[in-house]
């Protein structure tokens, strides 16, 4: 049995002193992490997992110093995850594209482009909203007679957009996807492996486009970053410089009522939205670099 603990509290700086402190209590968590909640509330949730039961009342009285709320926690059972979600995830059908594990082999369609997509610590299987809507994107684009020439996917996850774009459009090069997340990278390696395009998609490690594999490879004419409303809005004057004349953009991890404010920044860089998807709570964005 292993064990997890849930609060939040408001500000970043709050969030990070909070999981600071965590970090050192004894037993020590195994991990601990931060993240904003996308309500536009400024609020922040702060998670621990414990192998040995952590004493409440400490945590209590951290979350209190910290002005968090009082800790939620709960005991989880002690169970492959990784192994489960492989088990459980089925098939995804997004435009053309059939994403699949390999426990899924057997079922891909002779009419699909097929993408082996294993279930690890990194987001993108294919299974939310995001993903789905970004994948729809890039099969419009092709079908409309799109032909990017180069190919960037910032804060790539698993890989998948950055996969897609190199299997409709095979002459592209290059094709970079980056993550910030060391763990993100390797995952997507071994996905781009496992999908015979190695050699066609370089895989990095970067915050934003901060690497000399983007700088080198702009302008780009297609740009992918399905991530968050903040980084995509802090990102907006990057991703227009690095923008090719003519080029096509495609920003999702927005919720809906997000969409506005994200457009509103990229039109502000330059960038016009042609197009807007929503599925469920999500939206996906496609923008155009002006031609020269």
């Amino acid at each position: 049995m292993m064990y997890s603990a849930i609060t939040t509290t408001n500000g970043l700086a709050s969030a990070q002193a909070l999981a600071e402190a965590v970090e050192d209590l004894d037993p020590p968590p195994f991990a601990v992490g931060h993240f904003e909640i996308e309500d536009g509330s400024g609020r922040f949730e702060i998670g621990a997992h414990f192998e040995d039961e952590p004493d409440g009342i400490v945590l209590d009285l951290l979350a209190a110093v910290h002005g968090a709320r009082p800790w939620t926690l709960s005991e989880v059972p002690d169970v492959d995850w990784v192994a489960k979600v492989r088990r459980d995830l089925p098939p995804v059908q997004a435009g053309r594209f059939f994403l699949y594990g390999s426990h899924d082999a057997d079922k891909v369609p002779t009419d699909m482009v097929p993408l082996l997509i294993e279930a690890a610590m990194a987001f993108g299987t294919g299974h939310h909203g995001t993903t789905v809507g970004c994948l729809r994107a890039i099969d419009r684009l092709e079908r409309g007679g799109f032909h990017p020439r180069s190919v960037a996917d910032v804060g790539a996850g698993t890989a998948v957009l950055a996969m897609g774009a190199a299997r409709l459009w095979p002459e592209a090069s290059p094709v970079v996807a980056g993550d910030i997340d060391p763990v993100a990278v390797e995952t997507a390696r071994a996905n781009l492996g496992a999908n015979g395009l190695g050699d066609r998609v370089a895989c990095i490690e970067a915050a934003g486009l901060d690497a000399p594999e983007f700088r080198d490879g702009a302008p780009f004419d297609l740009i992918l970053a399905n991530i968050l409303k903040g980084p995509l809005i802090t990102l907006a004057p990057d991703i227009a410089a690095a923008a090719a004349p003519g080029a096509r953009v495609i920003l999702s991890g927005l919720l809906t009522n997000q969409a506005d404010e994200v457009a509103a920044a990229y039109a502000k860089a330059g960038l016009t939205e042609i197009e807007r998807e929503e599925i469920g709570e999500w939206a996906t964005l496609i923008l155009a670099a002006p031609e020269k």
